[in-house]
């Protein structure tokens, strides 16, 4: 789960890279908050499932509960961030796309 984390923050910051280099600061900025946006709630969900494991109180109930609760803060962060600051929407869902192709790359990586 580290590594797959790992790998998405290095994601990340490659396409912000990117976009900087194509769109300036903003789309620099927006890359890293669409990547963000998921990285954020993932992290966390990694540390609530740790903590259940290391009590020993697993069970497929709580990690669905789980799994909602992140993509509902991932959808929070999506419809709020972009009222915070000005963003481009391009790199935003880049930056998005990007962190859930992260996701298949480290499956195909632990195989």
């Amino acid at each position: 789960m580290v590594k797959t984390l790992l790998l998405q923050g290095l994601a990340i910051l490659a396409v912000a890279a990117i976009a900087g280099l194509l769109g300036g600061a903003v789309a620099a900025w927006s890359a890293l908050i669409g990547g963000a946006a998921y990285v954020v709630p993932n992290l966390l969900f990694v540390l609530r499932l740790r903590c259940a494991v290391a009590a020993r109180e697993t069970g497929a109930v709580g990690f669905m509960i789980g799994e909602a609760v992140k993509l509902f803060a991932v959808i929070v962060l999506l419809l709020i961030l972009p009222r915070l600051m000005e963003v481009n929407w391009l790199a935003l869902i880049a930056g998005l796309f990007t962190v859930l192709l992260a996701n298949l790359f480290a499956l195909l990586l632990k195989t």
